[in-house]
């Protein structure tokens, strides 16, 4: 049994821990918040944008009219957007990102990998760190646009990557990141970003209502203006729904990192109690020998 003060030590290592992991999810409340209102103000406005810009792209698409982000060419090059963090103790939060994006390189992919036409574009250190100790094909890395982020930021790098689609470096591009459910559900997704996907779902149903449009100036110019746009502004919601659900991540580990603390004072008080019991029942007894020696 460890000595009464290996026992005290460890309670206040345990407890100086405990304040740490307590701070940290307080931290991580206070920044989910903030990024959970962002996430939530800006998918109606994604979400309509993006029916509007699938009902005029089938349409335009139907009447022979070309746009440089809806050309389909077979998938030869392929470039995966993986989003994860620049900071730890979220939990799976980075390795579930990781694993996906690996997993589609192995096997949705597996062609274009093995022919070394598949590359990654890091968003985060975490996966940049991970994908580049591994020796995976990095085509760019960015993970200062996660601090302070920002659609002002977001533009330049979205725009970045649609012109690596329109110059024919790459034939398909998706995202892969966490979307944020709630503080303790993130959600695994694997998104279609380039060419823009105009499928049925996955219930047979269109992803978009039908309606009819009155242009003006022109259809040509609309649908200029209006799918870089759309591209924009999902590139910049994945990013924010990734932000959001990295906090309530965070927050989850730690709170649950608090409460293992917690226990485990409880369980080393205890044995600091017995140990200590077992001390003063052990001094008693010599006491109480030394006694009857005497006497002797």
């Amino acid at each position: 049994m460890s000595s009464l003060k290996e026992i005290r030590t460890r309670i206040n290592s345990v407890k100086s821990t405990r304040k740490i992991t307590s701070a940290m999810k307080m931290v991580a409340a206070a920044k989910l918040k903030k990024a959970q209102d962002a996430v939530l103000n800006l998918r109606p406005y994604d979400e309509k944008l993006h029916n509007i810009l699938v009902s005029i792209a089938r349409s335009i698409k139907e009447e022979g009219v070309e746009s440089e982000y809806l050309a389909e060419r077979p998938e030869e090059k392929v470039l995966l957007i993986v989003i994860t963090s620049n900071k730890g103790l979220c939990g799976g939060f980075n390795s579930n990102v990781i694993r996906k994006a690996l997993d589609l390189a192995h096997n949705k992919y597996s062609s274009q990998w093995e022919k070394g036409n598949l590359s990654f574009y890091s968003i985060g250190s975490k996966g940049s760190e991970i994908l580049h100790s591994r020796g995976y094909p990095l085509y760019a890395t960015n993970d200062e646009l996660l601090e302070g982020t920002s659609f002002d930021k977001a533009i330049p790098v979205a725009r970045s990557i649609m012109d690596a689609f329109t110059n024919k470096e790459f034939d398909k591009i998706e995202i892969v990141y966490n979307k944020f459910k709630n503080a303790a559900v993130q959600l695994l997704t694997v998104e279609s970003f380039l060419p823009i996907d105009l499928e049925l779902d996955e219930n047979g149903g269109d992803k978009s209502e039908e309606y009819y449009y009155i242009f003006e100036p022109s259809r040509e110019y609309i649908v200029q203006e209006l799918i870089p746009a759309s591209l924009r502004t999902q590139f910049y919601e994945s990013l924010l729904e990734s932000l959001a659900a990295e906090h309530g991540a965070r927050m989850t580990a730690m709170h649950k990192a608090t409460d293992n603390a917690t226990d485990l004072i409880k369980e080393l008080q205890l044995t600091y109690n017995k140990a200590r019991q077992a001390a003063i029942t052990n001094e008693i007894n010599e006491v109480v020998s030394g006694a009857e020696a005497l006497k002797e």
